[in-house]
C-alpha cells in the first residue's frame, strides 16, 4: 500500500509560481510510476505530467509543455511539480498518483491540494 500526501497548492496571480510536493510511503518509491493530474471543477481529471521510477523520461500535457516541470527525489520518496508562468486556466485540484510498472493504471492517489490562479 503506497500513501500519497501532496503539498505547496496556494492562490497565485497570473504568471507567478508555485512548487507542489507528493510525499509517498512506499518502501520502494524508485520502482513507481509516478503523475501529477488535475481536475477543475465540471471537468474531468486529466493528466498533466508523468515521470519514471529513474527519473530520465518524463510526459506532459500540451497546455503545460514549457511551463511545468517534473521531478522526483528517490532519497526523499518525493516527486515534485514546479509550475511557472501560471494562467487562470490552469486553476484545479491538483492529484499525485502512482503506479507500478505492472498496473495498467494509477491506483494510488493523494488527496490533492487546490491551486488558484487569479487573472
Amino acid at each position: 500500500q503506497v500513501q500519497l500526501v501532496e503539498s505547496g497548492g496556494g492562490l497565485v496571480h497570473a504568471g507567478g509560481s508555485l512548487r507542489l510536493s507528493c510525499a509517498a510511503s512506499a518502501r520502494t518509491f524508485s520502482t513507481y510510476l509516478m503523475g501529477w493530474f488535475r481536475q477543475a471543477p465540471g471537468k474531468d481529471r486529466e493528466s498533466v505530467a508523468r515521470i519514471t521510477g529513474s527519473g530520465t523520461v518524463t510526459y506532459y500535457a500540451d497546455s503545460v509543455k514549457g511551463r511545468f516541470t517534473i521531478s522526483r527525489d528517490n532519497a526523499k520518496n518525493t516527486v515534485y511539480l514546479q509550475m511557472n508562468s501560471l494562467k487562470p486556466e490552469d486553476t484545479a485540484v491538483y492529484y499525485c498518483g502512482a503506479r507500478t510498472g505492472s498496473q495498467a493504471s494509477y491506483g494510488y492517489w493523494g488527496q490533492g491540494t487546490q491551486v488558484t490562479v487569479s487573472s
